[in-house]
């Protein structure tokens, strides 16, 4: 019991706090609202799982016969969110125009798990924290992911909803760009860690 009280209190801190997914759900909720928004939701919280099962059943040996793998992925994820923070940097217009963006799918939201810096951390630190080796190894390794999974919808949906509720403060295209902004910024200082990490290894 305590083991899986454990685990359920790592999923919700990990899941609830700042990071990548859930600026990105936001700022979803903001400029499309709850309904569109939950492919989006349901893909971060599927693709998690299965990121996390993965993980489990032995992605790390991979990365640990060939690290540079990790790093060209890493790489390209911290690249694909500085993109993703100048899209919502940009998106000034999504309430009111005719042509407005379309929400990120559920597909999208599935593989941002594989470029979310954060998501790496989370779940490798799962693996390593909350399982040991020998015959109940897997079984734990799918407790884990089957937790991740429950607790993960309402953490992070709390974010969409709180991004639903702002969309009626944000009708005012100022406000709306200011939002858009600082949301931008955060998701660029989330991955300033990443990056100080990849130049460390470079150099």
């Amino acid at each position: 019991m305590d083991y899986f009280f454990a685990v359920i209190l790592f999923a919700i801190s990990s899941s609830v706090t700042p990071g990548p997914n859930n600026i990105m759900i936001m700022t979803s909720g903001v400029n499309f609202g709850v309904k569109k928004s939950l492919p989006l939701l349901t893909g971060i919280c599927v693709g998690f799982t299965v990121m996390l099962l993965l993980i489990g059943i032995g992605f790390g040996q991979i990365f640990e016969l060939l690290p540079g793998l990790h790093l060209v992925i890493k790489c390209v994820g911290t690249l694909y969110l500085l993109y993703l923070a100048w899209l919502i940097a940009t998106s000034t217009d999504t309430l009111t125009s005719n042509t407005q963006v379309q929400p990120l799918t559920f597909m999208k939201g599935a593989l941002f798990q594989w470029v979310n810096a954060k998501a790496w951390v989370v779940a490798t630190g799962a693996i390593a924290a909350f399982t040991t080796v020998g015959a109940g190894f897997y079984s734990q390794n799918l407790t884990i992911a089957l937790t991740f999974f429950i607790i993960s919808f309402p953490c992070v949906g709390i974010w969409l909803l709180f991004g639903s509720m702002l969309k009626t403060l944000l009708k005012n295209d100022k406000y709306r760009r200011y939002f858009n902004f600082v949301m931008a910024s955060l998701l660029v200082l989330s991955v300033l860690p990443v990056i100080n990490e990849i130049v460390n290894q470079l150099a």
